[in-house]
């Protein structure tokens, strides 16, 4: 079973559809020892990076994601779900993260460009990865942000995309992931991506 996390943060039904039409049983789980008994884990999100980590501390989620890490499961961070990977955010200050990957979570800056970034955009594949199998360069996707990862290490980045400047859009290494695109909003290149990350899971 693929856990989705119910923190109050995201559009949950519309991802659980999305593992449905790719051909993988998703559940919404909203207790921590759903996630111990959970194969693969899918943090998604929209809005407040601090309101986000607030909800996860409260919920005890915050220890059952790092038990499916500790355990190798695989994980995927969507939208907000990616930044929370991250050590900190800007938004509202400075605000901790997950930790699990180095790196800030920054503010697009002010500029001819309207923020949030919104609506489809293209991604170059910087890195291969069982994530994008069946991606090419130049596939897009529908984003909806206001805030983009910075990784520390270049070789986490696996695809950017360009928004004024180029922003990693897909980061990855070993069995975790984190999209900032909607993939449930992407059409059937995004069903892919949650059909990748089922296959992942199966193996």
């Amino acid at each position: 079973m693929i856990a989705i996390i119910d923190y109050g943060m995201g559009n949950l039904r519309s991802v659980q559809r999305g593992f449905a039409q790719a051909g993988y049983q998703a559940e919404i789980v909203q207790r921590p020892e759903q996630i111990a008994a959970a194969a693969a884990v899918v943090l998604p999100g929209v809005g407040a990076f601090a309101d986000a980590m607030d909800n996860l501390k409260s919920s005890g989620m915050v220890d059952a994601i790092y038990g499916a890490l500790q355990a190798h499961k695989p994980f995927l961070g969507i939208c907000l779900g990616q930044q929370l990977l991250f050590e900190s955010s800007e938004e509202f200050g400075s605000t901790k993260g997950l930790g699990i990957f180095p790196g800030t979570v920054k503010r697009f800056p002010a500029g001819s460009l309207k923020v949030p970034h919104m609506g489809w955009n293209q991604v170059e594949i910087k890195s291969e990865s069982p994530l994008l199998e069946g991606i090419s360069q130049g596939d897009a996707f529908y984003f909806v942000h206001s805030y983009y990862v910075e990784p520390k290490e270049e070789q986490l980045t696996l695809c950017l995309t360009e928004y004024g400047i180029k922003f990693s859009s897909v980061v990855g290494r070993d069995n975790v992931f984190g999209i900032q695109f909607h993939p449930e909003k992407s059409s059937n290149l995004g069903i892919r991506i949650l059909e990748n990350f089922g296959k992942l899971v199966k193996a």
